[in-house]
């Protein structure tokens, strides 16, 4: 099963996959590869594969991704080969990608199970704030992509909302898991 997790940035989508991985060890993540500068937390090959620009370049030209998206100045992208390896172990593979890279998984994985994760305009500003890693122009460039990717929200099976707080977060999580057990179940979607 793949399992594609997406929300315009600030949504807190990360935070969410984060905490599906401990609650289901049985879920392996997607690691996708960017070619931004890496974050004080983030560990390569965990997080994401960090590469130049060059690099994802030479591998867009090479047909090595599923999906690619220049987002905000940088690339990000899901490379063929992380899923691959995970298909052919029959592993449920969960992403965290952009809008349109959900777009182009779901497009290309039509049986993918999608959830979007929606925070109100208001909290998703507050909390790209609050992060500080952006200079003022780019949190107003992020605040207008924010506006756009909203507009998408119905083309994903599932719409989770993600109020601010840890309370809100276990709600969204469990919300997640008991869809992804119910679609199992069911058989609705195919499972390895």
């Amino acid at each position: 099963m793949l399992i594609v997790i997406t929300a315009p940035s600030g949504a807190g989508k990360t935070t969410i996959v984060r905490e599906l991985l401990k609650q289901k060890p049985d879920l392996v993540f997607s690691v996708s590869a960017t070619s931004r500068n890496k974050r004080e937390r983030e560990i390569e090959g965990q997080d994401y594969y960090f590469i130049s620009r060059s690099e994802f370049e030479q591998k867009v030209k090479q047909n090595e991704f599923v999906e690619y998206e220049e987002v905000h100045g940088n690339y990000y992208g899901t490379l063929k080969d992380e899923i691959g390896k995970y298909i052919k172990q029959g592993k449920d593979v969960i992403f965290d990608v952009d809008v349109k890279g959900a777009l182009s998984i779901k497009r290309i994985f039509p049986h993918s199970l999608t959830f979007f994760i929606y925070v109100s305009a208001d909290d998703i500003i507050a909390r790209l704030k609050k992060r500080k890693t952006e200079t003022e122009e780019q949190l107003k460039i992020r605040i207008e992509r924010m506006k756009y990717e909203m507009n998408f929200k119905d083309k994903f099976d599932n719409v989770i909302n993600n109020t601010n707080g840890t309370q809100g977060l276990q709600i969204a999580v469990n919300e997640i898991i008991n869809i992804i057990k119910k679609t199992k179940k069911s058989g609705e979607i195919n499972v390895n």
